[in-house]
């Protein structure tokens, strides 16, 4: 068994401008529109929690700040609550599982890419220190966490370690893949491609979920712009591929891309099933 580092620090990139949900984005994050009835952000933090993490990162910008606040405490509306008898509620504004984590932001000027997203950062981890990078647009329903999943092959391995997903080779266009033969549900991760267009390297699809080494800055400072002109997270990855081994884990979880309009309402009517019994 490896003596790997316990990770303890989270980030999650939520700058982007959201203009697939346009007009609701105008002036709504993406990440604080509701699935039912909690912000879709607040699932990521959740699954980074049940995983040990005790600090988020937020890369945001400043059309975010809302975010800022739903993470902060309301005062205000906890004492209404209390006077007006509605206590049950206080659970749904103060969560107690909250307690003792620390949120901090950090705003990305420019959308320059996920890459980009990450290097912000890059004052907050050290070299020799693995944290982790949630997306929050992937919103999984697992038991654990595909975090927790990803943590419990990380202590075991003590190496990074990245979330795939079999998908069609139709689909591989809109994904990192890599490849790399499946033992089980890991693998060694031999290549990774951003978005290959033609001939993708396999049908194993990077979802939003990783485990990287604090080594990353590095070659996230050097980078150069790769697929559609940005800083491509999936760049950095390939070239840390050439100083050590990484894994691919083969997660178990039910997926959604609250990225597409498609995948949200999916999430929606999911999580109203499993959360009212609705037929």
């Amino acid at each position: 068994m490896s003596n790997a580092k316990t990770i303890k620090k989270a980030v999650l990139p939520v700058a982007g401008l959201g203009t697939r949900f346009l007009p609701a984005t105008k002036a709504i994050p993406k990440e604080m529109l509701p699935i039912v009835d909690t912000p879709l952000v607040e699932f990521a933090v959740r699954e980074a929690i049940e995983a040990g993490i005790e600090e988020i990162i937020f890369v945001t910008s400043h059309t975010k700040r809302s975010i800022e606040d739903h993470f902060d405490r309301n005062l205000e509306l906890e004492l209404k609550l209390s006077s007006s008898n509605k206590e049950s509620y206080l659970d749904k504004v103060n969560l107690n599982e909250y307690e003792g984590i620390k949120f901090s932001f950090v705003r990305q000027r420019d959308q320059r890419g996920l890459g980009d997203a990450i290097s912000q950062v890059s004052h907050l981890i050290l070299p020799d220190e693995y944290f982790a990078i949630l997306l929050a647009d992937d919103l999984f329903d697992g038991n654990p966490g595909v975090t927790s999943q990803l943590m419990d092959a990380f202590k075991l391995h003590g190496k990074s370690i990245i979330a795939v997903n079999e998908v069609s080779e139709e689909e591989t266009k809109k994904y990192g893949v890599i490849s790399g033969e499946l033992s089980g549900n890991l693998t060694s991760i031999e290549e990774i491609v951003e978005k290959p267009q033609s001939n993708p390297p396999s049908n194993l699809a990077v979802t939003g979920r990783y485990l990287l080494s604090g080594e990353i800055m590095e070659e996230l400072k050097t980078l150069e712009p790769g697929f559609g002109n940005e800083i491509q997270l999936t760049d950095a990855i390939a070239k840390m591929l050439q100083k050590g081994e990484m894994l691919g884990l083969k997660y178990d979880a039910l997926k959604f891309d609250c990225g597409s309009k498609e995948g949200f309402v999916q999430a929606n009517i999911h999580f109203a099933k499993k959360q009212y019994i609705i037929s």
